[in-house]
């Protein structure tokens, strides 16, 4: 259990700005796939909102995307030794704050009171879960399309806490995406804590930090004294808002689940899609795919392999480039269609072969020494993912090499998105890593079998 207070100096921001923070990869949601999102946005006292996800909330609502909010307390607890405001007033005064920053923040946003008592939201999750269901229901958004924006499940404030893991909860169990904003953390963790070193970044336009500004400067009940008396003092000091008066916020990111394909789904998809078109996503040509297609070569360890398979090779465009480095090469896919262009491509190089198999249920025979998984984890189900794990395991050599790539947006259609897989990776695999590269669109992993030459 966290212990703290708001009196307490805590962790600097000269610290957190050392840390490497600011190096965080940025949150992977383009314009358009914000702007086609619905959002339900929880805060457990007034000013939550603002501190935690303003930018965010001011960012919706200029792109236009629906967005919900659900207030839980009034706040009215936060200064118990006054002796000039009454809780009662102290709510009235905070609901008022809230109204104005919301109104600021994402004018065309609605907003609910739950009406929890400060301090109590452990205590009636009940009802906040019930609350946050019925906003989602209301909204008419498909779950792939619903992300919950909720304080850090570990914050340490018991309200928070509460909130975030009842949110978190709802977000497994329905499929909805789940950005948790930390407050407290700031003050109470340190660069050391490394919790923060797996969030994501929303950086921050010049109007969407002053909307935030002003949303927190709205709170004045927290962030001046409320009179000169004792138990009225300034709740939120300024050396902790200069936490919130960054060029970015910080989110700690879950995404949507979207639907139930397996990968016998993926072969009758896929199939279609190159029926229609022979390069759909531009690989061939596209700077995008060029550009990471010489990142993936280059982070190879080795220079030569002696056996090498690459999962879900497509048409066969990166398998060109990988046949080159091996002795022996087989690239296979689970569409017949693109698989075909694949064999053309790989036709002048007499080691390269290629196999049309539908992993994990079907697998090919022998041992490998490199195994490429690039943009296609995620059209696995779970359990086949942990399958296929499973089977590279089973057929890596001594010291062989894995090598993942993966798109970092959500996969609309598809349970699972590229850093679950790659978390599922060294959860079930457990191989030392050799190199770790990501950003804004992908990320590209190095994952070696023990065992190797020393």
């Amino acid at each position: 259990m966290v212990t703290f207070t708001h009196n307490d100096a805590g962790t600097s921001e000269a610290d957190w700005d050392a840390s490497g923070v600011r190096e965080l990869p940025e949150l992977p949601l383009g314009a358009e796939e914000l702007a086609s999102m619905t959002f339900v946005v929880l805060a457990a006292h007034p000013d939550d909102e603002s501190l935690g996800a303003g930018g965010l909330l001011a960012r919706l609502h200029a792109l236009g995307a629906t967005v919900r909010l659900l207030l839980c307390t009034a706040g009215e607890a936060s200064h118990p030794e006054s002796t000039t405001t009454t809780p009662e007033q102290l709510a009235a005064v905070r609901l008022t704050e809230f109204g104005e920053a919301v109104s600021g923040l994402a004018p065309s946003a609605k907003w609910r009171f739950v009406e929890v008592p400060d301090g109590r939201v452990a205590a009636h999750v009940d009802s906040v879960a019930a609350a946050i269901r019925r906003e989602v229901a209301g909204s008419g958004a498909p779950a792939h399309r619903v992300v919950l924006v909720a304080p850090y499940r570990s914050d340490g404030h018991t309200d928070h806490d509460a909130l975030g893991s009842t949110a978190a909860r709802i977000a497994a169990a329905e499929g909805y995406g789940l950005l948790e904003y930390p407050i407290w953390y700031w003050l109470w963790a340190g660069p050391e804590d490394g919790t923060w070193e797996s969030w994501v970044r929303l950086p921050l336009g010049p109007d969407e930090r002053r909307a935030k500004a002003q949303a927190m400067h709205s709170h004045a009940s927290q962030t001046q004294p409320l009179s000169q008396e004792p138990g009225d003092e300034t709740l939120l000091s300024p050396t902790f808002l200069e936490h919130f008066s960054r060029s970015w916020e910080t989110f700690a990111w879950t995404p949507p689940a979207g639907g139930s394909n397996t990968a016998r789904d993926a072969e009758s998809i896929f199939d279609a899609v190159h029926a229609r078109e022979e390069d759909p996503w531009d690989y061939a040509l596209g700077w995008y795919e060029r550009r990471k297609r010489a990142l993936t070569l280059a982070a190879l360890p080795e220079e030569r392999y002696e056996s090498g398979l690459e999962i879900g090779c497509s048409i066969g465009v990166l398998s060109a480039e990988l046949a080159p480095r091996c002795e022996r090469f087989l690239a296979v896919d689970a569409s017949s269609t693109a698989l075909a262009q694949a064999a053309r491509r790989l036709s002048g190089i007499g080691h390269a072969g290629t196999g049309h198999l539908t992993v994990p249920s079907e697998w090919p025979s022998g041992t490998f020494d490199l195994v490429v998984v690039s943009e296609m984890g995620y059209y696995l189900s779970p359990d086949e993912l942990d399958g296929m794990l499973h089977r590279v395991k089973d057929s890596m050599r001594p010291g062989g090499t894995l090598l993942l790539c993966h798109w970092r947006h959500p996969i609309s259609g598809w349970t699972l998105d590229g850093e679950t897989v790659h978390r599922t990776a060294r959860r079930v695999l457990d191989w030392p890593s050799r190199g770790l590269y990501r950003e804004k669109d992908f990320l590209l992993e190095v994952l070696v079998a023990p065992g190797g030459a020393a």
